[in-house]
């Protein structure tokens, strides 16, 4: 049988050839001069000198200078170095991330789907610490990571601001993963490429230190224990969650579902130490043997299980930061929502295929209002869910929103409970979602749920239209919940950043051009189709699919907006939105006034409808909106804040060659430090293009929204700016025509990656980041830095 090598030309069979004996050859070199391979027990007790020394001098090294590249699921090579565990674990070539994969691939989540360093051996990750004879000369000849320092140190940057093209700083390069056994010919090869990559190096006492660790046999240790308030806690939280009735059974199977994601903890003034709940085939009160699934509604198997908090092991992240508060409050309103409330389930739902993935079906004996007041008290977080997801890579998901837009939410009560969840019994099948059909999926398997979704929205325009005949002030601004007078989650500002997003609380920025009014069946869906039931190992099908979905979620929220303004505005305003649109989404959006011209109960007093609706809503929500990311919120000088408002209002073709986020540090006449988010909001004529976001670009219509503090947690540029200067960097940003004039800007104000400066001034913007933001904060991420 002829063989795909049998296909290679004579060229690349040499080519192969040496390449592998060159390995062997380098392998037999090492087994020679320091003995064969085997995986090491590194870990010591947190209390002894070589635990201190990791967790104070090596620890705080690590991430600030490796962990803020290499601390997510799509690290180069797979390389995590936020924990002890990821460390011992390695590297892998394979990539998670792959969107023309035909098959899904098994998962590689640290923690997950292997527990030992021997598995992940197994399942084909290679170390970047020596695993020979533990001797100072093997542990630095023989350790990757210790290599790519000493290249860094041999080979620092090149005095220059840009760095050349020999430096592929895209985020879908090709990786080049080297081992130790063929890292020579690597560093003959890149001698550029030490680590940090493209970044300057350690400076004496860092790399003095690294080094020395390494050269020790790189002990670490776990962090330090619970203490016994927090151990109480945890016995609280896995006795509440591990009832025996089916009430509490059913509600804990929806909780784990809702929060496998979100970094638990128990305190407002935590001191880093978060939870994850899990499942485990062990009771409370014994070690925990974690079930690992792709999915968090996927059978746990035929034993018995039960929820778990497990303590977050790896350093905290701000891209993939959900902080989520779990204290004596928090118990009470589950007990209000699930357990007090009046209903029974006699029979609890099972694990079958393609049936888990419904959460109408798997939940319908939970109250529907209590489920939507679950979601509603935290929205924040919950949309934050498809945004921080582990993968922290998600260009083509996010290609369905706009670069910023507002979020509301429909009022729980506005309609009657029964009568929802009548409507809701009469389109379960309808609403069935694509992750039904797991992770390996056809491309055009979107086709069948689109037409599902085009069924469900008919029918539910019908039922609005219906109510609205019975109330005919039902779409007014009392439908839009109101946070019960006290909840800042109920308006959002949803941000993208090209492939990356930020949500925060409040309506910040001008009135953007769109804004979706979110309702109970919306927002479980988007849980379900983008967190619970997305699989970054799926192939291309799975993919596409869920993006596509998501082209009509959005659809649905926007038009659940536009319900609010009057009938005859509604496809105007679409039609601008979906401008050049192809032509199938074109009739999908247009047929939709066709079959909901019900009024609204809204009163104008305008012709800018919008603008308007915007105000409204604004003084509607007025008692609960937060303001912290109002200009005016900055305790700046008053003649900084209106030039910083200036700044803002600059819009149009110049701000197109601004990056998308930029964290700038503004020093006053009295040396006192601000720092401010400048966010590049770009214009398109329609999000519907899965692939191609350029050709629906409308540079004209981009715009900034200027903030106090930090968001976002992909900086892409890093500005330092002084008061006397402010009003001339204003003028270099109103005036940008080209490349060249960014350049310039950047020659003036900038911090590139290449300054020796780099890193102070990296670890002030962290430093002030953890000071400012509690438990919020996270290390920010460097790889989306530009080299311009």
């Amino acid at each position: 049988m002829m063989t795909i090598f049998q296909n290679y030309p004579r060229r690349c069979w040499l080519v192969l050839i040496l390449f592998l004996s060159g390995c062997g050859l380098a392998v037999k070199h090492l087994d020679n001069l320091y003995g064969p391979a085997g995986v090491q027990d590194r870990m010591v007790g947190d209390s002894t000198e070589e635990g201190k020394f990791y967790a104070q001098q090596v620890k705080p090294i690590l991430d600030n200078r490796c962990v803020v590249c290499h601390g997510c699921d799509d690290a180069p090579c797979q390389l995590k170095l936020s924990s002890p565990e990821g460390i011992d674990r390695g590297y892998s070539r394979a990539r998670i991330y792959h969107a023309t994969r035909l098959s899904a691939v098994p998962p590689t989540r640290l923690f997950e789907d292997a527990q030992t360093t021997g598995e992940w051996r197994i399942k084909g990750f290679s170390p970047v610490l020596n695993e020979r004879q533990q001797s100072i000369e093997a542990n630095i000849r023989a350790g990757l990571i210790s290599r790519m320092l000493q290249l860094k140190r041999d080979n620092p940057l090149p005095e220059k601001d840009l760095l050349s093209a020999e430096f592929d700083l895209s985020l879908n390069r090709a990786e080049v993963c080297p081992g130790i056994e063929n890292f020579t010919r690597f560093a003959d090869d890149h001698p550029g490429w030490g680590m940090p990559y493209g970044l300057p190096g350690l400076n004496d006492s860092e790399y003095n230190k690294l080094q020395g660790w390494l050269a020790r046999g790189a002990k670490m240790s776990n962090p330090t224990p619970l203490t016994d308030q927090q151990q109480a806690m945890v016995d609280t939280w896995e006795s509440f969650l591990n009832q025996d009735s089916n009430k509490y059974r059913l509600m804990s199977r929806y909780v784990y579902e809702h929060l496998f994601l979100q970094h638990l903890y128990f305190d407002k003034q935590a001191d880093g130490t978060f939870f994850n709940l899990v499942r485990s085939s062990t009771p409370p009160g014994q070690a925990i043997d974690r079930i690992a699934t792709v999915r968090p509604y996927d059978n746990p198997g035929n034993g018995s299980f039960y929820y778990r908090l497990i303590r977050e092991k790896a350093t905290i992240l701000d891209k993939t930061h959900i902080p989520y508060l779990m204290d004596e409050k928090r118990l009470q309103r589950w007990r209000e929502l699930f357990i007090d409330a009046d209903f029974e389930v006699s029979t609890l739902p099972g694990y079958e295929a393609g049936s888990t993935s419904n959460p109408f079906v798997t939940y319908k004996d939970l109250p529907l209002e209590a489920r939507y007041q679950f979601l509603l008290d935290d929205a924040q977080l919950f949309i934050m869910g498809f945004i921080k997801g582990s993968v922290c890579r998600g260009n083509i998901a996010l290609s369905v929103i706009d670069d910023r837009f507002w979020v509301f939410f429909i009022d729980p009560k506005l309609i009657d409970e029964k009568r929802k969840e009548e409507f809701l019994a009469s389109q379960i099948d309808n609403l069935r979602l694509p992750d039904e059909n797991g992770s390996t999926a056809s491309i055009f398997t979107w086709i069948k749920y689109a037409k599902l979704e085009d069924k469900y929205f008919q029918a539910k325009a019908a039922a609005v239209k219906d109510l609205v005949s019975e109330k005919t002030d039902l779409l007014d601004l009392n439908a839009i919940w109101d946070g019960n007078e006290y909840n800042s989650n109920a308006a959002l500002t949803v941000f993208r950043h090209l492939d990356n997003a930020s949500v925060v609380q409040g309506l910040v920025g001008k009135p953007p051009k769109t804004a979706w009014v979110i309702d109970y069946t919306q927002f479980e869906r988007i849980h379900y189709l983008l967190v619970a039931g997305f699989d970054p190992f799926g192939n291309v099908g799975h993919q596409l699919s869920t993006r596509l979905y998501m082209d009509f979620l959005r659809i649905e929220g926007e038009f659940n907006f536009v319900s609010f303004l009057p009938p005859e505005h509604r496809v105007e305003e679409l039609d601008y939105w979906y401008r050049g649109a192809h032509n199938d989404i074109r009739k999908y959006v247009n047929d939709f006034p066709d079959h909901a011209l019900f009024s609204t109960g809204v009163k104008y007093k305008t012709p800018n409808y919008k603008l308007e609706l915007f105000l409204q809503l604004q003084d509607h929500l007025s008692d609960i909106l937060p303001h912290n990311y109002d200009l005016s919120a900055s305790n700046g000088d008053k003649s900084d804040l209106l030039a910083l408002e200036r700044l803002s209002n600059i819009s149009g073709k110049v701000t197109s060659f601004l990056p998308e986020v930029v964290f700038f540090r503004l020093t006053d006449s009295k040396s006192r430090e601000h720092f401010y988010t400048l966010i590049h909001n770009r214009g398109f004529a329609n999000v519907t293009s899965v692939f191609s976001d350029t050709k629906n670009r409308l540079p004209a219509e981009d715009s900034i929204t200027l903030v106090p503090g930090f968001l976002g947690a992909y900086p892409n540029a890093f500005w330092d700016v002084h008061s006397d200067d402010l009003n001339d960097l204003i003028k270099r940003v109103g005036k940008l025509a080209s490349e060249a004039d960014y350049k310039d800007l950047m020659d003036n104000y900038g911090l590139r990656r290449t300054s020796a400066q780099f890193w102070a001034f990296s670890d002030r913007l962290q430093e002030e980041f953890q000071k400012t933001a509690g438990v919020e904060a996270g290390l920010f991420d460097l790889n989306r830095l530009e080299n311009r």
